[in-house]
């Protein structure tokens, strides 16, 4: 059986494996495969988790800074513990940021945006399977956020690991990504098929 709590556990423990050289390799092939296959258009809203360098994730910074050149505006989250919710806010290339006590990069005085304006939203992960079902870190924010979404948001993970075949305890409130964006291809859930 796959559980969640114990794929969690064993990618988290696979990805310290990872050197800070072969982040930023992988980090680059998502970000080209991103804006090859999903390349949003000036004016719309990506939203996108700012990496945790401790934790090895993807360094979304590639992605962000096409983003800004092609006038996309770019919205990032800021959690809040106590209810396990995000709101998220609008960053340029002038906004200041601070490390919370998690070492999460968050923006400082930056303009709020709502979920509805939101057009695609880039999620971590720490592994997915076939269906399009993410193990993240546990505490269920992203679960929250995503139920928020205007049905038309794409839901897109970022992973540097292919998928496992299927995670056995998915519930009712884990929903299907659309698409997760891995550095040697492209899978999509939607319709059940892969591109390479």
């Amino acid at each position: 059986m796959a559980l969640k709590a114990d794929l969690r556990k064993e990618y988290s423990q696979r990805r310290q494996q990872f050197s800070v050289e072969e982040i930023e390799v992988c980090s680059e092939r998502i970000s080209a495969r991103f804006l090859a296959e999903f390349a949003p258009k000036p004016g719309q809203t990506v939203h996108t988790f700012l990496p945790i360098q401790q934790l090895q994730e993807v360094n979304t910074w590639h992605i962000v800074r096409q983003l800004w050149q092609h006038n996309v505006q770019v919205a990032v989250p800021v959690a809040n513990p106590k209810d396990f919710s995000m709101a998220h806010f609008l960053t340029t290339p002038e906004t200041q940021l601070q490390e919370s006590k998690w070492g999460i990069p968050e923006p400082v005085n930056a303009l709020p945006i709502p979920e509805s304006e939101i057009d695609i939203v880039l999620i971590p992960l720490l592994t997915f399977d076939l269906q399009g079902h993410r193990v993240g870190y546990g505490k269920g924010f992203y679960d929250r956020f995503l139920a928020l979404l205007p049905q038309m948001s794409q839901k897109l993970g970022l992973s540097l690991e292919p998928p496992v075949e299927i995670i056995d305890d998915v519930s009712a409130t884990d929903l299907t990504l659309d698409a997760v964006i891995t550095p040697d291809q492209v899978w999509t859930f939607k319709s059940s098929d892969s591109k390479d």
